[in-house]
């Protein structure tokens, strides 16, 4: 009804504003030099092109070749020029550029603060001003600029920064865009002479990495906020499935604190949000030690940033109840609680929280926290000591060992583009780079590229020569492959493929492109490729939950791993439709049907926000393999052993890559463990087993079949496999048998959560049972 509602005087007002209001883009880098100028002078080149008006003024090209090129032809409006000391500084002209009334203004350093007496005090009131001006602006800031990650920034890299905008700066504009760089490549930048840096620790490779990961995961913080607003639009509920929201539930009791930390430990390691929840009786009166309790929890949540909320509860047994309410309303992926301590019996008689979660449940994993906290504390063990380390410099390296380093330095470079969505950028980049290494002097070719007809991607060829495709022929049709042998006979030094997850035709030398691409790092050959992140095996489960499509073509983990570098292509959902929308990702014939499938807003933010997360874990796993103890998620100093417990359903996959990942951010070994039955051994059943471990071992992990004599039994055969590996964590999938089928043949989940209480148990939510 609100729709037919007349608005009010000031709300139209407010409506013309809006419209008649210039809009706002940020480009977002780590550091100087990162190319923030360049990709913000490039766009002003496109929008010239489609005859928008375009000016530049106070823009800094501080010389460098490539981005001096993207001056050409674009209109200058001169800046203020005043000094201090013996820096010089730039002001917007603002009554030039008033009077100039163009469309769009390119400038950059966001952060900059004025001369004395000018007519503002900061570059980002000059900004708002033309805004209101109607005048709409692309600018440049640092992520160490903003207040909030200032701090961070400072702390990590103990780095001073003296011109800062407000930490919600990236709220006002339209739109953001992080150019992602690699501590390598700007390392390489600095060598060449194509940078100059006053400020030689602030481009230490350590501090590039922790600088960059701050601006990942800012990025990633604002683009969720904008997924959470556009599903509570579209009335939405539950998660989305690209972020991760712990929830920890706590009783005021002296293990309270122990959940809490263990909480953080989660949170922190999967890069998620913590909240921490208390239900009480209303109008009860605290104990003196139940308050006290309230209290170290309320400091505690305070100082490992956790977000704490005390709850009224009618009874215990609507405790369930208001659990999964709460994180319905919350999108909350995980919930973290103690083991329950009651028997059988007064589960029965009193109400058992974890049977009642159980059978409420949809989308949301529970995580109970090992009892054996209770009896010896955290077990929290140190991963090397300097001690270690120090007579590790004297040890002589085995025979193995040297010949792993020798084939190490033989193995050539690998550098992968990897981006949220098609069209984002990815071969665009890749081409341009193997032109600059060309300039160089270095021998580089194209091994396989996938223009789908993209003239801006085509046009990035150049002087690149391509090795011809092998021809083959399947099922009386001519189709095309990278050719691997010609590749190798031309031994170049670095060659280019594109689309990384490719499978190829049957009949080529190997099953997968990714496979082709090892073969040629073996042989000394350099790789750059390009791949998206629903690619990713270990995300396949995710992606399938944001855009409900399955990926069939899928990339190990362990390549990007194996990456020397890992760089995102980040571009905003809005401007990749707008691509699409005219008709540059994909034919004109094809447009519309994928902006209402893969191409939905939803859908891009999620991805986005999916790939943001990704890249950032992997620049602080990169930031731990180099013995940095600042990266943002903290070094991980629990041993750790994950056992996953799989049936022969279509949710063993799932339960598969979430151990993988689980065990790879915690730096643990994991195996999968499978429980047969006499009368369960089928062909079938064997082309299935043959299947999941196929997958587990592709990951990394090691599987087992072991066997049963009952359906009852298989609970204690796992927890018995489970303690002869030393596990500290058991994963299993939440049932969806009915209770007379439990009753009858056994309840393993249940079973396991009453005798399996030394270990962390974490129940996986069955998402084909989502609401």
């Amino acid at each position: 009804m609100d729709n037919f509602r007349r608005r009010t005087p000031e709300e139209l007002l407010y409506s013309i504003y809006k419209i008649q209001k210039g809009r706002l883009k940020i480009y977002l880098g780590a550091v100087n030099g990162s190319g923030k100028t360049y990709h913000m002078l490039r766009e002003g080149q496109a929008l010239k092109k489609q005859g928008i008006d375009v000016v530049l003024c106070a823009v800094s090209t501080m010389q460098r070749p490539e981005t001096v090129e993207q001056l050409e032809g674009l209109e200058r409006i001169p800046s203020i020029h005043w000094t201090v000391g013996d820096t010089e500084k730039k002001d917007l002209n603002l009554e030039e550029l008033v009077r100039r009334n163009p469309e769009v203004v390119l400038v950059d350093g966001l952060a900059h603060r004025n001369r004395e007496g000018a007519r503002f005090a900061t570059r980002l009131e000059d900004i708002q001003f033309l805004l209101n001006e109607g005048i709409s602006v692309i600018t440049t800031v640092n992520v160490f600029e903003l207040e909030g990650a200032t701090e961070i920034a400072r702390k990590l890299t103990r780095i001073d920064v003296e011109e800062t905008v407000p930490a919600d700066t990236l709220e006002l504009a339209d739109e953001v865009r992080l150019i992602d760089v690699t501590p390598e490549t700007m390392l390489e930048r600095i060598s060449a002479g194509h940078m100059k840096t006053s400020n030689r620790s602030l481009y230490d490779r350590g501090n590039l990495g922790k600088l960059r990961e701050i601006a990942l995961r800012t990025v990633a913080e604002g683009v969720n906020e904008s997924l959470e607003r556009h599903r509570e639009e579209n009335g939405l509920l539950g998660p989305s499935g690209a972020a991760e929201r712990i929830l920890v539930s706590v009783q005021y009791h002296w293990n309270g604190s122990i959940y809490v930390r263990r909480g953080q430990q989660i949170a922190k390691r999967l890069g998620g949000d913590l909240r921490i929840v208390s239900f009480v009786r209303p109008g009860r009166k605290l104990t003196e030690e139940a308050a006290a309790f309230k209290r170290s929890i309320i400091q505690l949540a305070a100082k490992v940033e956790g977000q704490f909320e005390e709850l009224p509860l009618a009874n215990r047994r609507a405790l369930a109840s208001e659990l999964v309410r709460y994180s319905a309303r919350n999108n909350v992926t995980r919930i973290v609680m103690g083991h329950s301590k009651m028997g059988a019996w007064q589960e029965w008689r009193k109400g058992s929280v974890v049977n009642g979660l159980l059978r409420r449940i949809r989308n949301t994993d529970l995580f109970f926290v090992a009892d054996r906290a209770e009896r010896e504390g955290e077990r929290i063990l140190p991963t090397k000591s300097r001690k270690e380390k120090y007579s590790e410099r004297y040890r002589r390296k085995t025979r193995i060992e040297v010949e792993e380093q020798i084939e190490k330095i033989r193995r050539g470079k690998f550098k992968v583009y990897i981006g949220a969505a098609p069209g984002v950028g990815k071969t665009y980049t890749m081409l341009r780079e193997g032109n600059d290494l060309l300039k160089k002097g270095i021998d580089v070719v194209i091994g396989l590229l996938e223009t789908h007809g993209r003239q801006e991607t085509g046009a990035q060829i150049g002087s690149l020569q391509a090795i011809p495709k092998n021809v083959l022929q399947y099922r009386g049709t001519t189709l095309e492959e990278m050719d691997l042998d010609a590749i190798k006979a031309r031994n170049p030094e670095v060659v280019l493929v594109d689309e990384l997850a490719h499978t190829n035709v049957p009949g080529s030398t190997n099953a997968k492109r990714y496979e082709d691409v090892l073969e040629l790092l073996n042989a000394g050959i350099s790789v750059i490729s390009t791949m998206n992140v629903q690619h990713l095996e270990s995300l396949n489960d995710a992606v399938e939950q944001i855009t409900g499509i399955r990926v069939r073509e899928t990339v190990p983990d362990r390549m990007l791993r194996l990456a020397d570098e890992v760089q995102l292509i980040d571009v905003a959902p809005a401007s990749l439709q707008q691509r699409m929308a005219e008709g540059k990702i994909y034919a004109m014939d094809k447009v519309d049907q994928a902006l209402n499938s893969f191409f939905k807003t939803g859908n891009l933010i999620a991805l986005r926000e999916l790939a943001l997360r990704e890249i950032a874990d992997d620049v602080d796993e990169r930031l731990e393999s180099w013995e940095r103890r600042e990266a943002l998620r903290g070094p991980w100093r629990r041993q750790e052993t994950i056992c996953v417990a799989v049936t022969l359903t279509s949710n063993a996959e799932r339960l598969i890559r979430r151990g993988f990942r689980i065990a790879h951010r915690l730096k643990a070994a994991w195996y999968v463990t499978y429980v047969q039955l006499e009368n369960q051994r089928s062909e079938e059943a064997s082309r299935r087993l043959e299947k999941l471990q196929e997958l587990t071992v592709r990951l990394g992990g090691k599987f087992e079949v072991l066997a049963a004599e009952h359906s009852k039994k298989i609970a204690s055969t796992l927890i018995a496999k489970a303690n002869e590996y030393g596990g500290t964590q058991i994963i299993a999938g939440q049932s969806a048998r009915g209770f007379w089928y439990r009753f009858l043949r056994g309840d393993v989940v249940r079973t396991i959560l009453r005798r399996a209480r030394h270990m962390d148990v974490l129940v996986v939510a069955d998402y084909g049972r989502m609401t």
